[in-house]
């Protein structure tokens, strides 16, 4: 299940040109949506989700979702309406605010906070994962023809056996008393680590929403080196997450500072370009490394300490806030970075986005230390 939630965007991604040239006769604004409507659905979608875990258990959410999941991605394969499309690709963001919650919720509901942070990494490497393997899929398939890319939501048919075959149908909110869908204070109890992930998607998104377009004007690269480029940066982040739990547990203290550190280096890596070094490819490699490196640490990180905060309920509490919130940083990032790009560093500077990303930096280190200098893992 982690490997399929980040195929709800990435998957189109590298198809999006084509689309856009099939659909050239409708505005470029509904040709993004496709890419970026998910996400509103799967915030949506998870603000609801406690109350629809007081009705159904996991077993029954999860092939809800994962059939949503092939119906809706694949149904984009059989129609040439816009609006068509767009309704199925919403149906798909509902999908994976059902799914998200429980690719890392049902670790804490049942495993031990011992053994959840090396499961949180695992579950952030096959995200990682699954964005390498939609981008060349999808890649390929839109070669064929542009619905083509669709298929590759076919891929949740493995996850829908699985689930099938061996997922419990656990009650998750048994422990949890009545209320409302979606309480307030629940984000005042865990605001540090969903406005971490806010903070984390914002400044990650920088980077596949400018690297191609920056990377092209600064260097000669071709596109077809940029896109394996960005896809190193999934692998890189896959291994991470692979080894997350053993770094979780040796660097008990210090590891919350991993993630904004490595950001900022890779953006300060990915800025010296800029001086027409012939060291650019380097430079260039390296900055994309280590933001694989902060997405593989920072993404589990928040995952384990809110999930060990949220005990066994983590999956109709803490998990639903936390997908929002990745999702919604996703969604409000270029929002938020284009202005602030024009504002301090002007609309010239072709680099500003990425100088923006370590002001961003900056104010994620501020946010960890300020609400996490006391905090670190339960005894091993």
């Amino acid at each position: 299940m982690s490997l399929l939630t980040v195929m709800a965007g990435a998957a189109i991604a590298p198809a999006l040109n084509i689309i856009r040239l099939h659909f050239n006769y409708v505005p470029h604004l509904l040709v993004q949506l496709i890419v970026s409507s998910p996400a509103l659905f799967i915030i949506l979608t998870n603000l609801f989700f406690l109350r629809i875990s007081r009705r159904y258990g996991s077993r029954t959410i999860a092939i809800t979702g994962l059939l949503l999941y092939v119906v809706a991605g694949t149904g984009c394969y059989f129609t040439d309406n816009i609006y068509t499309l767009l309704f199925m690709r919403a149906l798909l963001g509902v999908s994976v605010g059902l799914v998200m919650p429980l690719s890392t919720g049902l670790l804490a509901y049942y495993f031990s906070p011992e053994r959840q942070a090396g499961l949180m990494g695992l579950s952030a490497a096959m995200n990682q994962m699954g964005g390498v393997i939609a981008t060349l899929l999808a890649g390929l398939l839109a070669d064929i023809a542009w619905n083509y890319a669709f298929l590759v939501y076919l891929l949740g048919l493995i996850a829908l056996a699985m689930v099938w075959c061996w997922l419990p149908d656990a009650k998750l909110s048994s422990e949890t008393k009545r209320g409302k869908p979606f309480e307030p204070r629940q984000l005042l109890k865990y605001h540090p680590s969903v406005m971490g992930m806010l903070l984390l998607m914002m400044i990650f998104f920088i980077y596949p929403t400018n690297f191609a377009i920056i990377t092209s004007r600064l260097t000669v690269l071709s596109s077809t080196v940029i896109t394996i480029i960005m896809v190193g940066l999934d692998v890189v982040a896959f291994f991470v997450g692979l080894a997350f739990g053993g770094v979780m547990h040796r660097f008990r203290l210090s590891v919350k500072y991993f993630a904004p550190l490595s950001f900022l280096v890779g953006y300060v890596f990915l800025l010296l370009p800029e001086k027409q070094t012939p060291y650019s490819i380097i430079y260039i490699c390296l900055g994309s490394a280590f933001i694989g490196i902060a997405t593989g640490i920072g993404v589990p990180y928040l995952n384990t300490i809110a999930s060990i905060k949220g005990g066994r309920n983590s999956a109709t509490t803490v998990m639903p806030l936390l997908s929002a919130a990745l999702y919604l940083g996703q969604f409000v990032s270029p929002l938020v970075v284009l202005p602030l790009s024009a504002t301090f560093f002007g609309e010239d500077d072709m680099t500003a986005p990425y100088k923006t990303g370590i002001l961003l930096c900056l104010f994620l280190l501020l946010q960890v230390w300020a609400t996490r200098h006391y905090q670190s893992l339960p005894p091993k």
